[in-house]
């Protein structure tokens, strides 16, 4: 039993640090999008400047894809390792067999979290943009 939990307690720790990094996108993603649009906003800056506050927010919504579909793989195995018999423990930490149970790259992509994030974020940039033309 103490080998399994040790085993749970690893994949625990890469789906803590999997929840972490997409934390700190988001994170990112406002500090980087504000800042430009602040930046843009100078009066001797051209409007254009302000499509580059659309490349952050893309950029990092498809690597925030990547870690939650990464985190939901972790997911998926730790809860195979804690249905197994403690006899059948190896300490693998491949989620990759569990692909097609987590729907892949496009579902988180397109998952309530991030669109409920990411979206608004290109609109107000979109706005921000309409508005200084």
């Amino acid at each position: 039993m103490e080998e399994k939990m040790r085993h749970l307690e690893m994949i625990q720790n890469v789906i803590s640090r999997m929840a972490s990094n997409s934390f700190f996108l988001k994170g990112w993603t406002v500090t980087l999008v504000v800042g430009l649009l602040a930046f843009a906003n100078i009066e001797d800056m051209n409007a254009n400047f302000m499509f580059l506050a659309l490349i952050p927010a893309l950029f990092f919504w498809v690597l925030d894809s990547y870690f939650i579909h990464q985190e939901r793989l972790y997911v998926k195995l730790y809860e195979h390792v804690a249905a197994l018999k403690n006899n059948q423990i190896d300490f693998s930490l491949k989620a990759s067999h569990f692909e097609k149970e987590t729907g892949g790259m496009v579902s988180a992509f397109l998952s309530c979290t991030l669109v409920l994030f990411y979206f608004p974020t290109l609109i107000v940039v979109a706005v921000a943009i309409g508005a200084y033309r």
